[in-house]
């Protein structure tokens, strides 16, 4: 085989990739701890006021608090930290949400009634503490669901953002060094055709 039959190598993944990639998770994980302290703050609030205005025992006065919560972190998700994502199939979109929301639920619960009942610790001060463990616990849960499979990203808008990335990269550069030599070339050739015409012409002339 020729030495112009190796196969072509693939090109270098385009630089600035992995950066952009990370910049766009710090920017939803901030969007989507501002939501998610938000929703702590009003789980934690309806807990103790249905704790001391109710005769409910501490478990269901925190799955009361938690459906609160899951109702204000989906209005903040969707219309805040995940407002660019995929908006069709709000369905299948909202059942997906409540499973997901219905597993943390199981989670942060379970963490307060293991606290409360398997270890008799239910002073006001000690449900709070590990109603709040149990937030935490159940949003690193919450967050990784969501994000793949709940609020999917546009499959479009990534496709685009990867080849304007691509553009933007050393093949760009690598596309205008090939063009300039081709105009060089071109260029070259033009310039010779006159000179050979003239010296053809004047041999043959009697």
């Amino acid at each position: 085989m020729g030495r112009g039959s190796s196969a072509p190598v693939a090109p270098p993944a385009p630089r600035g990739t992995v950066r952009e990639r990370f910049d766009r998770l710090v920017r939803e994980v901030v969007k989507f701890g501002a939501v998610g302290g938000a929703g702590v703050l009003v789980n934690l609030l309806v807990f103790n006021l249905v704790r001391h205005t109710t005769d409910l025992q501490v478990v269901r006065a925190s799955i009361i608090a938690t459906v609160v919560s899951i109702v204000f972190n989906y209005v903040g998700f969707r219309y805040f930290t995940y407002r660019d994502r995929d908006k069709g199939g709000r369905t299948k979109e909202m059942t997906l949400f409540l499973l997901f929301s219905a597993v943390g639920l199981v989670i942060e619960n379970g963490v307060l009634y293991m606290a409360t009942y398997g270890f008799g610790w239910d002073s006001p001060l000690q449900s709070n503490v590990f109603k709040f463990v149990g937030i935490g616990v159940a949003t690193l849960f919450r967050f990784w669901s969501y994000r793949t499979w709940v609020f999917r990203a546009l499959p479009a808008r990534d496709a685009v953002a990867r080849a304007e990335a691509f553009l933007d990269g050393p093949q760009a550069e690598a596309g205008d060094t090939a063009r300039a030599a081709g105009a060089t070339a071109v260029s070259a050739v033009t310039d010779r055709r006159p000179a050979g015409g003239s010296r053809i012409g004047a041999g043959r002339r009697p």
